[in-house]
């Protein structure tokens, strides 16, 4: 058995000789998704904001998502961010300069992510497909502002539950029209010109650049209770 078969990243229980740690792991996951659960079980209805961990406290996309944060707190939601730096960090500093609940599910990563300050509510994550369950379980909406790889992988995620049922609708938001543009095309004339998605698969998301119309707009369709 090769040396990365035998221990993958951190990972609590790793492989050993005779294949033990496999078995072991499942209790991991187990724990994981019960503190979670746990943890979020009072949480009410939540926005979930994700964006890049690189951006500078002072970007457009920093500014729009502290400011979004606030107004969703302002309006009685709470705040749901991956836990880091960047646009995670002022969604969760928004909110919770706002008085409102704001959560940081942090994943445990190599060379990056630790949590950021603001967060009153904090969960650390071994497993990303954990914390993805989280996302999906306790958003009410899901807003999307500039970022990489990981929040591309939120995004269409959170779109491929949908298209497929899997999941309930929910309202999701690209904020950024400038950043969106060019992708949103490219899936309309490459993905939709080759059918190989449906037109009502693109209005699953709704391009938006206020933070004002974003609340506006999860408002209609979420009642609060």
């Amino acid at each position: 058995m090769s040396d990365r078969l035998k221990r993958f990243g951190n990972d609590p229980y790793p492989v050993n000789a005779l294949g033990a740690g496999e078995s072991w792991r499942m209790f991991s996951i187990l724990a994981e998704f019960v503190k979670a659960f746990t943890a979020m079980s009072e949480a009410g209805p939540c926005v979930s904001i994700f964006g890049s961990a690189r951006s500078d406290p002072e970007s457009p996309e920093c500014r729009m998502a502290e400011e979004l944060a606030r107004l969703l707190a302002r309006n009685g939601f709470g705040v749901i961010s991956g836990g880091g730096d960047g646009v995670m960090a002022a969604a969760n500093k928004g909110a919770t300069e706002a008085g409102g609940l704001s959560i940081g599910l942090n994943i445990e990563l190599p060379h990056e992510q630790l949590p950021n300050p603001y967060a009153n509510l904090q969960l650390d994550f071994h497993y990303f497909f954990i914390r993805k369950v989280v996302f999906v379980k306790y958003s009410q909406a899901y807003v999307i502002l500039p970022g990489g790889f990981g929040t591309l992988d939120e995004l269409f995620e959170a779109l491929t539950l949908i298209q497929t049922q899997r999941i309930r609708p929910f309202p999701a938001f690209l904020m950024g029209s400038d950043y969106w543009g060019g992708l949103v095309g490219w899936m309309r004339e490459r993905m939709l010109g080759s059918e190989y998605i449906t037109p009502d698969d693109l209005d699953t998301f709704t391009v938006m650049d206020k933070p004002e119309d974003v609340v506006k707009a999860i408002k209609k369709t979420i009642v609060l209770r």
